[in-house]
């Protein structure tokens, strides 16, 4: 309520300022008739100054302030990889028995097109994602995750993190992941349902994180090549990768 008599008081405030002002320029020329041409064509100019402001202007502030946004997202998307997205990604791959099918989508090289990035994304769309969790040590999962859940609760008070809705279901459902893995005490001797349980919540996470990192690496080849290279080079879907230059 106080801010909207503020408006009040203020718009009040400026429109007697200028007819004390329009008032001090009559007393001065005593020239109603220029008064009435100038103050017609500042009104007439109003819908050309709000056109201008609004949809030029304005359509330039938000654009630049999208590209800022979407800079620091990928940065945040960047540091989730580095410590912990690529990790899962290496782990879950490894026991996901369509491992031969999906690689020979997911080794992103140099020469991909968007062409081919649209393709393979429309793929990942409708390929249901499998893991062989009995094959996975799910203790040294959840010890993994125990000494990255700090970090992850960082990430998600992030606001940038808002104007990303499917980089925040991937952490929903590693959260999840998560806490399904630490509130079960002996995760050695689960049963055969609940085992199939946390393999859901696994796949869950494993679907996700292919579809950020196909995302992530597109916006790394047309922005950052030397950070694209590297990622290449750490590629969890590509057996015959390696980190050093060759």
């Amino acid at each position: 309520m106080n801010d909207r008599r503020w408006e009040i008081s203020f718009a009040i405030a400026l429109v007697a300022a200028s007819a004390i002002l329009y008032f001090v320029h009559f007393l001065i020329f005593e020239d109603l008739h220029h008064i009435g041409i100038y103050l017609m064509g500042d009104i007439a100019f109003v819908p050309v100054e709000v056109l201008l402001v609004t949809l030029v202007i304005h359509r330039l502030l938000e654009q630049r302030d999208r590209r800022q946004k979407l800079e620091k997202l990928n940065m945040v998307i960047g540091t989730f990889f580095s410590a912990v997205g690529t990790h899962l990604l290496a782990l879950f791959s490894d026991h996901d028995p369509d491992l031969p099918t999906i690689k020979e989508y997911m080794v992103v090289t140099g020469d991909w097109t968007e062409e081919e990035f649209s393709r393979v994304r429309a793929y990942l769309a409708g390929h249901p994602t499998h893991i062989a969790v009995e094959e996975l040590d799910l203790p040294a999962l959840r010890d993994f995750l125990s000494h990255k859940e700090d970090f992850l609760l960082r990430l998600l008070e992030n606001p940038v993190l808002l104007e990303h809705e499917s980089f925040t279901e991937l952490l929903r459902a590693t959260f999840h992941m998560t806490e399904e893995l630490m509130r079960r005490k002996d995760l050695t001797a689960v049963s055969e349902t609940d085992r199939a349980h946390i393999g859901g919540d696994i796949e869950r996470v494993y679907g996700h994180l292919i579809r950020q990192w196909l995302g992530y690496m597109h916006y790394l080849k047309g922005v950052y090549p030397y950070l694209f290279s590297l990622a290449m080079r750490t590629n969890p879907f590509d057996e015959e990768a390696v980190v050093e230059v060759r």
